[in-house]
């Protein structure tokens, strides 16, 4: 019999596997312990590589068991550790240009930008079909919220949100303590924090008429991206964006999505049905009080009224308290014990008791101690993440090599209404904020009071000044 050289190869090959009985040894065994295939791991594109990119996509890399494949910031010098650590990954200043050019290489997508360009990065890479972990807040503005929520089903992505927190351990406790009843119906819910940690309730570079030269490693436009159009100032950058109305959320936005995130699950809020607020006044002279319009207040206290599904509770109060502002003590509930991390807490009433926890729900106590004592309460029944809060970014990975309709902690489907929830304190602070003169001097405010909320619709009803804080108009080309 006559072999051709192709033949003969087929044949050796077939009579090899015969040898061995057919068995086909995967690779990640002739690779040892440890050895992750190529073709098990997922490549992932991150978009700012400065402040909590460091975090997300040093766990998402997790030591090379995934790859980091492409990398985009607007500031060079943001970008020099991971480009030193990556350096056969492209590397971008425009994220539509990394879209354009390494769409095909990439399956998965880190957004850590500023919260204004939260939205459009996302619905950009959903709508290629890629899996996104953005940082929270997941969006600037409530409607963009919805709108990525509703892009996630369309497109059929893995997704998830940056609060760590919504991973913890105690987060999926607290869920089942409040549900099973622990102390009772729960009518009422406090939140606070002690952020602003940056400037706020200061008057801007822009107000101020102050410029400065863009560093020549700084694309200013695209760092300006749909923000309306200023001179540079660095003390808008780095980080300090966060106090500014156009790039930032202010004390809320940061810290709402990791304290309002753990009663957002537990009571399985809805859209609020109001909302109503206070803020920190500041003053510039002896009865001159400042009116700073670029920049968050330096504190405020936000009210919202939510449905209740228990037929014990009318409805829920939930209160929202930053810049250090504090809620009441309950009687009977020692201060010390309660007033524990610098970051902050939350206090949920009911009809039996009260539970108070620390940032993401952590140390959650019950109160009053002589009640529930050493009484053993139940266990969390939803499963818990590994590596917990710090198995955040791992979970979503594993997520997205599952596809679709893979559990993660904070899906849109999860941190999209809560992101809305979070931005209707947002939206009442800067119709609080709203002035109008009045004729012979001074001011009227016409949007301190209760605000109606149609969360379907999502409009103010009887304040239609405020529902321009519900959709904001982007600059140049940027779109949803």
């Amino acid at each position: 019999m006559k072999f051709t050289s192709l033949s003969r190869r087929k044949f050796i090959q077939g009579s090899a596997l015969a040898a061995a009985g057919f068995t086909i040894v995967p690779r990640h065994v002739l690779g040892g312990a440890g050895f992750t295939a190529p073709s098990d791991k997922l490549n992932i594109a991150a978009v700012g590589c400065g402040g909590k990119a460091d975090v997300n996509i040093r766990m998402a890399y997790n030591n090379g068991s995934d790859n980091m494949v492409a990398l985009c910031d607007v500031d060079d010098r943001q970008a020099k550790k991971f480009r030193a650590q990556f350096p056969k990954a492209p590397y971008f200043k425009d994220y539509r240009q990394l879209f354009d050019k390494e769409a095909k290489n990439f399956e998965a997508v880190i957004i850590s930008t500023p919260d204004h360009m939260h939205a459009p990065i996302a619905m950009a890479a959903m709508q290629l079909g890629k899996h996104v972990y953005c940082e929270k807040p997941l969006t600037h503005d409530i409607y963009e919220a919805r709108m990525l929520t509703e892009a996630a089903r369309k497109y059929k992505v893995v997704t998830q949100m940056g609060n760590q927190g919504s991973s913890g351990d105690d987060t999926r406790k607290i869920e089942t303590w409040i549900q099973k009843g622990v102390i009772g119906h729960v009518h009422t819910v406090n939140c606070w924090t002690n952020r602003p940690v940056w400037p706020q309730g200061v008057r801007s570079p822009k107000d101020k008429g102050e410029s400065q030269p863009v560093p020549s490693e700084v694309d200013w436009d695209l760092w300006l991206g749909t923000a309306p159009a200023r001179d540079y100032h660095e003390a808008y950058m780095p980080t300090r964006w966060r106090g500014y109305w156009d790039f930032g959320t202010g004390a809320l936005g940061d810290m709402g999505c990791h304290f309002m995130d753990v009663p957002f699950r537990a009571l399985k809020l809805k859209y609020p049905t109001s909302v109503e607020c206070s803020v920190g006044s500041v003053y510039s002279d002896f009865f001159k009080e400042a009116f700073y319009d670029d920049v968050c207040p330096p504190s405020s206290a936000i009210h919202l009224t939510f449905p209740s599904d228990d037929k014990k509770v009318k409805e829920i109060k939930f209160s929202w308290y930053d810049g250090g502002i504090r809620p009441q003590v309950p009687d009977g509930i020692p201060y010390e014990k309660v007033f524990t991390n610098i970051d902050g807490g939350m206090m949920f009433i009911g009809s039996k008791g009260i539970l108070v926890a620390e940032l993401f729900g952590n140390n959650p106590r019950l109160f009053p101690e002589e009640k529930f004592g050493d009484k053993k309460m139940p266990d969390a029944e939803k499963p818990l993440v590994e590596g917990k809060t710090d198995g955040h970014q791992q979970q979503w990975v594993k997520a997205c090599k599952q596809g679709y309709g893979a559990y993660t902690s904070s899906s849109f489907d999860e941190s999209g209404p809560l992101t809305e929830t979070v931005l209707m304190g947002n939206l009442a602070t800067r119709s609080y904020l709203y002035r109008e003169p009045k004729t012979g001097g001074g001011f009227t405010f016409p949007g301190r009071k209760k605000l109606l909320w149609d969360g379907v619709n999502m409009k103010i009803t009887n304040f239609d000044y405020a529902n321009q804080f519900v959709k904001r108009q982007y600059r140049g080309s940027y779109s949803l």
